[in-house]
């Protein structure tokens, strides 16, 4: 679109303008590809504001931006085209659509609690060989994931499929114009995202508004809610009601469940039919019907549906990031190929390559229907290569391949199959690479990712790093926009890993990270992390190490200080930076009260050491029987801090507030707070909206049959009272699964039943009772995770989540993605 247009529909600001074309829309500084086709829009959100970033992206030659204020800095910026319009994100949704509206096409809207990518994702399998499909990219339905899906429409799309979440009142108005769908799908109503709806019927309300001037809309009519808001709304298109009422419009008459599919007999228009899904879980069956009444409303005949469901294969939700061979580590992101996605993924890599200095690698396969000429298509990927600063390509595909010329400065090499890949000798030169694999699904790419990952233990530590950034943002919403955040990735970041956890918190502007040694500190430094980083527990061992990596120590007596001063004047150092630990009632480390007097007379006669900040913790936060404590813990630091800001005249933060202390008393936020075990979905409020960050997770290795009277494991503590099926699962005491839990006190869960510690736990194996369960050798098995909660298992063992979660021994594989 012509910039001169888009001035014109936001109504922006400004007449001056080059009619020029803009083809990409940009949201996040860090995920600029083509600087000349590209549009910045400066949003303000919660805790940060786009415009910060404008002198930045002008440094990397962008020079067209939509702002909501102009800063001093642009006027330094000549050549720059500023928009001006009063709000931002509704100019760019305002932008999107009267896009939206210039497209004559069917459009798929899909929207509820849950299912939402996964019907969508499912609906592109089943109908990409007969449409040239658009659809919104990964879980990309927020305010500002639709309008950048919705963008993305072009004059090949024949088909539009968008999905729209919402998490508060009105939300959804502002997106059904952006979407305008024709067809309308409601997956479900559950109680995700329920904090700021009055009730499931307001939500529901607010949801149904995507489908106002649709066309028809499905939905499952057993859930009387949703049939009862659907009633009483003012929908005016025709209903594709399914469910097992005899009112339903696809009748579901028998679902019978198969070891490895699920078998369902359906009425439609009088007409009895019989198809299978590849799928047992209740999940996938919805999911899957969602599915079959947009094809039945399309026109497809039952043959046809019951052919193309069979085939149906599993979303890949998440990228994981997963070490493989001779030091490299692989991306998985093989469920699909396309432009957006690529896009997307490769600044993921690019976060991933800074820190570990990796060389980039993409293995790409032919990109399917983009609607553009192939010379087209690969130009775009090969500027979008080159931009991303990847090093090599490997392409996989005819079309690709007849394309390598395109490919310039940069190492490539192409094949016509997967097959003649993997015979090459390629599979065997990777080293020290980070790569990234990126291919349709008829290219089975997941048959590189297997020869390519490291083959290790197979129990397992996965950590979410979506849910480690969705707690950090429900944090932040308790905070004001200029309280500072320090996250505590001490102790192996609780277990979960610091360098991924750290590098996770730093891209998304955490101010501080606080290690409890220097070498934690001087890891992360290694790995690329740039962040001020605090050391809890400094030595004077450690203080070489602590000034060559730019490490700020805790400060907490006066052997320490004078260690610590003595150590920067022989080096000759100016303020370095410090922080000074006040006791105010937990007696732990710390200056006490009285002391302070004496401890500003020390810091003013020197000069090698600044106070950057002054700090004390709250002993007993999570518990409201210490709630009169905590307040007078807070008096006492506040008497202490008051000292020093009459003493010296620069700036010094104070923070007293733990990830507790945020939830229950924000209005002792100060300067900056301190979130450690929040982070990872561990809370002290009974009703807790954090994600659980960690899952624990192994595999049955075998099943055996034990007879009445015979025992399980060492000291022949599980004696069998009946027969029983008993599975042996590959974890131990030595991986973090507590000696403690044996004999029936712990539980696992597999296949969403709970089975019972039988006998001694061993070092590498543990023994389960799964007589009453339908398991079978090779499933997962959750030690702890989502739905078996890590305090649950904390409670087991009279101890707290903190235990648990550091236990986790090193030799268990830590598995990062991302959904």
């Amino acid at each position: 679109m012509k910039l001169t247009k888009i001035a014109q529909l936001i109504g922006a600001q400004n007449t001056d303008l080059q009619d020029l074309e803009i083809n990409w829309l940009l949201t996040d500084s860090r995920s600029l590809s083509f600087p000349a086709e590209s549009l910045f829009y400066a949003i303000h959100t919660a805790r940060n504001n786009g415009h910060n970033y404008v002198s930045e992206l002008y440094q990397q030659n962008l020079r067209y931006f939509v702002v909501s204020e102009m800063l001093p800095e642009f006027e330094k910026m000549t050549d720059a085209v500023f928009l001006k319009v009063d709000d931002t994100l509704k100019a760019l949704q305002v932008l999107t659509a009267k896009h939206r509206e210039s497209f004559q096409i069917p459009v798929i809207g899909i929207t509820g609690s849950n299912g939402k990518t996964v019907v969508k994702e499912w609906l592109y399998q089943l109908l990409h060989t007969d449409f040239n499909i658009t659809r919104s990219p990964r879980s990309y339905n927020s305010q500002i994931g639709v309008p950048l899906s919705v963008w993305a429409l072009n004059e090949n799309t024949q088909l539009g499929i968008f999905e729209a979440g919402i998490s508060e009142p009105h939300e959804m108005q502002r997106l059904q114009p952006i979407i305008q769908p024709t067809i309308g799908i409601f997956t479900n109503l559950g109680e995700a995202h329920q904090e700021n709806f009055t009730g499931l019927k307001q939500k529901c309300e607010e949801k149904l508004q995507l489908f106002t001037n649709s066309d028809i809309l499905i939905y499952c009519s057993d859930n009387k809610l949703v049939e009862i808001s659907i009633a009483q709304s003012d929908f005016k298109g025709k209903l594709f009601s399914w469910g097992k009422s005899e009112k339903a419009k696809m009748r579901i008459l028998k679902v019978e469940k198969n070891p490895n599919c699920t078998k369902i007999n359906l009425k439609f228009e009088g007409a009895e039919m019989q198809f299978c899904i590849p799928f047992t879980d209740e999940a996938s069956v919805e999911n899957a019907l969602q599915c079959v009444a947009v094809l039945l409303h399309l026109g497809y005949k039952i043959e046809e549906i019951s052919k193309r469901i069979l085939l149906l294969e599993a979303v890949a939700m998440r990228l994981e990031v997963k070490e493989g061979v001779r030091d490299c580590l692989i991306i998985n992101d093989s469920y699909n190929s396309d432009l957006n996605s690529l896009s997307i993924v490769l600044d993921f890599l690019n976060q991933q390559a800074t820190a570990k200095n990796l060389s980039k690698t993409l293995i790409l396969s032919d990109i399917l229907q983009s609607g553009q000429t192939p010379s087209e298509l690969y130009k775009t990927v090969a500027d979008l290569l080159k931009t991303k600063n990847i090093q090599r390509i490997i392409g996989i595909g005819t079309e690709i391949s007849n394309q390598a010329d395109v490919f310039q400065l940069i190492e490539k090499d192409f094949f016509l199959t997967t097959e003649d890949f993997l015979k090459s000798a390629f599979v065997r030169d990777f080293q020290k690479e980070i790569i990234l694999l990126k291919g349709s699904r008829k290219y089975h790419f997941e048959d590189i990712s297997e020869k390519l990952e490291l083959i290790t233990h197979e129990t397992i530590l996965e950590v979410n790093l979506n849910a480690l950034v969705e707690n950090l943002n429900y944090f932040s919403s308790k905070l004001r926009p200029e309280t500072k955040i320090m996250c505590m990735v001490k102790a192996f970041a609780y277990g979960s890993g610091s360098v991924e956890v750290a590098r996770t918190l730093q891209h998304h502007h955490t101010d501080y990270l606080a290690v409890a040694v220097a070498d934690e500190g001087a890891e992360l430094r290694r790995e690329g992390i740039r962040i001020p980083i605090v050391v809890m527990n400094p030595e004077k061992g450690s203080f070489g190490m602590i000034f060559d990596n730019k490490l700020e120590p805790e400060i907490y007596s006066f052997r320490l200080l004078d260690l610590f001063i003595t150590s920067a004047e022989k080096l000759g150092l100016i303020d370095y930076p410090i922080h000074i630990k006040i006791d105010s009632g937990m007696h732990r480390l710390g200056f006490e009260p009285h002391e302070i007097e004496q401890l500003l007379s020390r810091l003013k006669g020197q000069n090698q050491v600044k106070v950057r900040s002054i700090f004390s913790h709250l002993s007993g936060s999570d518990e409201m029987q210490f709630d009169a404590f905590t307040r007078q813990q807070m008096n006492t630091f506040t008497v202490c801090a008051d000292q020093f800001s009459a003493t010296f005249s620069h700036y010094i933060m104070r923070h007293i507030l733990n990830s507790a202390g945020i939830e229950r008393f924000p209005e002792f936020q100060l300067d900056m707070v301190r979130l450690g075990i929040g982070h990872y979905g561990i809370s002290s409020l009974p009703e807790t909206k954090l994600k659980q960050v960690c899952a624990l997770k192994t595999v049955i290795l075998q099943i055996k049959n034990v007879k009445t009277g015979e025992t399980v494991g060492y000291s022949r503590k599980g004696i069998i009272k009946s027969d029983k099926r008993i599975a042996v699962i590959p974890i131990g005491y030595a991986d973090g699964f507590d000696r403690k839990l044996g004999n029936g006190v712990g539980e696992v869960l597999i296949n969403g039943q709970r089975a019972k510690v039988v006998g001694n736990v061993c070092m590498d194996l543990v023994m389960i009772d799964v007589t009453d369960i339908e398991a079978n050798e090779g499933d997962i098995v959750e030690i702890f995770g989502d739905n078996l909660t890590i305090s649950e298992v904390a409670s087991w063992l009279k101890t707290i989540p903190y235990e648990i979660l550091t236990s986790v021994s090193r030799r268990v594989k830590r598995v990062y993605f991302q959904e």
